[in-house]
Order: structure tokens, then C-alpha cells, then sequence
């Protein structure tokens, strides 16, 4: 399949059966439309040409965002150095942990976090819910490092907050309308300069100050404990969760990765690792610098501005150049975490948009609506003024996204690979999954729903700091007790999709072989195609999600 017919792909392949009345666009149309990268479908080979470095460099390069900073920053000078790092580390290891098998599914069967959940436990329809949960996710942290980044604008150029928050808002439309091909360059170039600019002032302050070490270790925070606190623990690594769904922006990027062969598997596994659950190292390493530069500044600055990440390397800049550098550094490091961080926010929120709302209308709309749609979302919220109750508004959030990855992450590790419940094979094409799911979706929601309670004090306030473990808990518990309760009934609707040629390669990797959908008239490798049941033909994932007769798809299997 050539690379052209592959970028025009999602356009042109909007369902519907042959004498469908409605016109369908020819190339040039679709093409011209958007640029797309097979926003809700199976990545295929003849598209994945990036080095598994390549891809890893792009995934991390979404992750530069300064929110880091100012979460390390409020909950260290909330609950003091010792209690942050605790919380910090804690929160590192579950997210590691969850997010390593959801990276690899996401690698090694080349589809995006929601497709992964549809056929975890989930539902072709089930998975609705968790694909909004991301998408807010999205636009949330759009809306914060908007607000950093409008921050920034404000002291290097004087420009007042709300104009602050649209140009950060407009400037990333150019750039996310052309998917993973712009991303992949945009993210490899500015990467190697943002770490200079982050690192270097730590590291000078480190060097020529080592009394700022000392007051950093021996910071205790304004709520009074003193000393490592589970409360404070618990209260700080559920601010730091919120960032678990993370996991979703980085398969957005793994799932180009290449087939997993022998020659390239070293290089395939250390991409894999450090693109995926290997975010959380960096993530964490910024925190605690956000909250190393806040105790630094603390005097000087007060409390408030002490978590603009803007204000903290300004401070940093100012020990170690000359003065009328420091602020245009500053802006340039705002600007470009800015940059690389929400282009990914609001690609990944348009395929989490897209997605859910093609599923439910079986209408595909373009991906461009809805990018300008998360975008309106994030504006929103940074006039609303989030970043002063970004704390609040993290905490909350994280209920639902621990919920969520953390049950999609047990049913593969448990359901799947332990009791076997759980077909291994990730599935995500209508027809074969069942609409709802009991085990993911009773699961995520009963977890969820506690722990949101227990979070605004309905369980009582001695109970509050334990919402994300609560969270976690219930989601781990309930997702394989579901599984053994249910007997793994409702993860296929039907095993059998009606096409002969394996689903994988020898190696384990998804067919390459490529064959045409007879509605769309495109060709579309072995994974993302189904038999027609109405024609002696095959139909691919999307023109079966745009069927709103149902006619090209396969009938569930007989219970007998």
C-alpha cells in the first residue's frame, strides 16, 4: 500500500454500504480535509517506517511538559520535602508498573490505548466511557500547560493572561493537523535543547550553592506534620496519579513502533520500556526539581508564585546569567515544553474525541472538528482560571484515570496471562466484541465511584487521603473477580472473523498482507479487515464502526 493512499486512508474511508445515497469524497477531497494517521483503526506496516529510536524520541518529547514542576512544587511546599518524594516515588511505581503492560500491547499490536480497553475487559461500546475520561484528560493538561505557558508570555512580553491563553491555544493547530509525521520531527529537534535549559540551572545550583541542598532536604511544608506522614504521603501521591493516563499520549506514539523481529528486539524492548511506563522516570525527576527550585525561590518570590514554573527558572536563570538573558531563557524553555507537550494533548484528545463520538453516531466527522473542539474545552478552562485550583482539580480527576488504567492493566496481566479468561490477542473490531463488558466496565465504575466519594469526604475525612489507594485497590480486586464471576463470556461476541489468513505473522507481529474493503474501496492489512456477511468480500474496522444498517457486520456466534 503506498504511503499516499495510506495518508488518505481515514478520510476516504468513512463507511457505509456501495449505494450508500450519501457522496462519497474522492482522494483529493479527503486528502485535502485533514491529514490523517489512522486515527481509529490498527497502524498498519507499509505506514510504520520510524526506528524504534525514533518513535521512543517522539514519545518522550510529548512528556516536556512543566505541569511536573508545579505539581512536585505544591505538594512539597504543602506537605514538605520528605512526605513529596515519598509521594512522588509511590505514585512513580504504580504508574511504572500499570503502564508497562498497556505500552506493550500497544507496540506490539500497533493500536491506540482505546482499542486496547474495547477487548480488556471493556466492550466495543463499554469503552465510550474510559475514551471521554482521556479525552478530558487531555484537554485538562492543555488548559495547565496553557496557563504556564501564558505565565511566561506575561513577564517576557508583557502580554496580559487571557491573550496569553489564546495564543497558546492557537499556536498549536498548524502543527497538530499533520499527525505523527510533523510530531515525529517537531519532538526530535526541540528535545535536546529543552534538556539543557531544564537541567543546567539544577545542576549549576547544585555545584556553586550546597547550602540549597541542605534546605531543600530539611523543607517540612506548611501543614504542620513534620517528618513522613501517610496522610500527607497518600494526599500528595494522589495529586501525582492524576498523571497515570499519561500512558494513553505515549501508545498514541508506540503504537507506530516497528514489528518486534529478532535482530531489533534489544532496541525494540528499550524503546518499549523507556517511551512507555519509562515516562514516569523523567516525570518524577521534574518534580522534584519543580519542587527543589520552589524552595530555592520560596523567599524571595512567596508561596504562590513559588509553583510558576516560569518564576522558578527565572530565579535559577538569575544565579547563573547575565541579567537580561534570563528572562528571555525562561520564555524559551515555557514556550517550547509549551509546544511539545500540547501538540500531543490535543492530537491524542482528537483521537479520544473522534473515536467515542464515531462509535455512538456511526458518523465519522474528521478529526479536525474535534481538535477545535478540545482546544475550546482547554480555553475554557484556563479563563476560568484552573491554575490556582490545579491541586483540587488533579486530585479529583485522578480517581477516575487510576480506575481505569489500573483495570485495563489487570486484565492483562491477570485475566489474560493468569487465569486465562481473557483472550490474549487484543480485539477491537465491531461485530466480534460484545457491546458492554461487565468485568471492565462494573470494575472501573465501582472503583471510581468510591473512591470519588471517599475523596470529597462522604466516607469521612479520615478516609479522604486514602481515595487513589482505594482506587487502585478496588480496580485490581474487582476486575478478575468479575472475570471468574462472568467466566470470560462477554469478551468476544465471535471468535472467528471470517478471513482464513492468520491474524499474526510467524514472529508473533501482526499480518501484513493487505486486501481491499469493498465499501470504501481502500486496501487495509489483515488486522483492521472482517468478513462482509451481506458480500463475499471484506469490510475494514471503521466502514464496519460507520454501518448504521449493520449489514456488513458478522452475526454473533451461536452459544452451542
Amino acid at each position: 500500500m503506498s504511503e499516499a493512499v495510506a495518508e488518505r486512508n481515514e478520510e476516504t474511508a468513512h463507511g457505509g454500504a456501495p449505494d450508500d445515497v450519501r457522496p462519497r469524497p474522492t482522494a483529493g477531497e479527503s486528502a485535502a480535509e485533514t491529514l490523517e494517521d489512522y486515527t481509529l483503526r490498527f497502524a498498519p506496516r507499509s505506514y510504520r517506517r520510524w526506528t524504534p529510536a525514533v518513535v521512543a524520541t517522539t514519545a518522550l518529547g510529548g512528556i516536556a511538559y512543566m505541569a511536573d514542576f508545579s505539581i512536585g512544587a505544591g505538594i512539597g511546599l504543602t506537605h514538605g520535602t520528605g512526605n513529596a518524594l515519598t509521594a512522588i516515588l509511590v505514585a512513580a511505581v504504580v504508574i511504572f508498573v500499570t503502564g508497562f503492560p498497556l505500552a506493550y500491547y500497544g507496540a506490539r499490536y500497533n493500536i491506540d490505548l482505546d482499542l486496547i480497553t474495547r477487548g480488556a475487559g471493556f466492550g466495543y461500546y463499554g469503552s465510550v466511557l474510559t475514551s471521554v475520561i482521556f479525552a478530558s484528560f487531555t484537554f485538562i493538561f492543555f488548559a495547565l500547560e496553557g496557563s504556564i505557558m501564558a505565565q511566561g508570555l506575561r513577564l517576557g512580553l508583557g502580554l496580559p493572561l487571557w491573550l496569553g491563553y489564546l495564543v497558546a491555544t492557537l499556536l498549536v493547530i498548524p502543527l497538530v493537523i499533520y499527525g505523527m509525521k510533523a510530531l515525529s520531527k517537531l519532538q526530535v529537534w526541540t528535545t535536546p535543547l529543552w534538556l539543557l535549559l531544564m537541567v543546567g540551572p539544577l545542576v549549576y545550583l547544585v555545584a556553586t550553592d550546597p547550602g540549597t541542598v541542605h534546605r531543600f532536604v530539611s523543607y517540612a511544608g506548611t501543614d504542620g506534620h513534620g517528618g513522613i506522614n501517610t496522610a500527607s504521603v497518600l494526599l500528595g501521591a494522589g495529586v501525582c496519579l492524576s498523571l497515570i493516563a499519561q500512558i494513553g499520549e505515549q501508545i498514541d506514539y508506540l503504537r507506530f513502533m516497528p514489528p518486534k523481529t529478532e535482530e531489533n528486539k534489544r532496541t525494540w524492548w528499550a524503546a518499549v520500556i523507556m517511551a512507555g511506563p519509562g515516562w514516569v522516570v523523567l516525570g518524577a525527576v521534574k518534580q522534584a526539581i519543580g519542587l527543589f527550585l520552589a524552595v530555592y525561590i520560596l523567599a524571595k518570590a512567596g508561596p504562590a508564585a513559588a509553583t510558576e514554573p516560569i518564576r522558578q527558572f527565572t530565579g535559577a536563570f538569575a544565579a547563573m546569567l547575565p541579567s537580561w538573558l534570563v528572562v528571555p531563557l525562561a520564555v524559551v524553555l515555557v514556550v517550547i515544553s509549551q509546544i511539545k507537550i500540547n501538540v500531543t494533548n490535543a492530537y491524542s484528545g482528537s483521537l479520544a474525541w473522534t473515536n467515542s463520538v464515531t462509535r455512538v453516531t456511526k458518523r465519522y466527522p474528521g478529526r479536525m472538528v474535534f481538535v477545535l473542539a478540545n482546544l475550546a474545552f482547554a480555553l475554557i478552562l484556563m479563563e476560568a482560571d484552573m491554575f490556582s485550583f490545579l491541586n483540587g482539580i488533579l486530585g479529583f480527576y485522578s480517581n477516575c484515570a487510576i480506575a481505569w488504567v489500573v483495570t485495563v492493566a489487570t486484565d492483562i496481566l491477570v485475566n489474560k496471562y493468569l487465569l486465562k479468561l481473557s483472550p490474549k490477542i487484543p480485539e477491537f473490531r465491531r461485530g466480534m466484541l460484545h457491546a458492554v463488558n461487565p468485568v471492565g466496565v462494573v470494575a472501573f465504575t465501582a472503583a471510581s465511584g468510591l473512591s470519588i466519594a471517599m475523596y470529597f469526604h462522604a466516607l469521612g475525612d479520615a478516609l479522604q487521603p486514602y481515595s487513589p489507594v482505594a482506587a487502585a485497590v478496588l480496580a485490581f480486586v474487582l476486575t478478575p473477580l468479575m472475570a471468574a464471576v462472568t467466566k470470560g463470556r462477554y469478551y468476544l461476541r465471535r471468535s472467528d472473523d471470517g478471513i482464513d489468513e492468520p491474524l499474526l505473522d510467524a514472529d508473533g507481529n501482526p499480518s501484513a498482507t493487505s486486501y481491499p474493503c469493498h465499501v470504501c474501496r481502500q486496501e487495509f492489512e489483515r488486522p483492521d479487515l472482517a468478513a462482509c456477511p451481506a458480500h463475499d468480500a471484506m469490510v475494514c474496522s471503521l466502514c464496519l464502526s460507520t454501518d448504521r444498517s449493520s449489514e456488513h457486520v458478522l452475526p454473533a456466534a451461536s452459544p452451542f
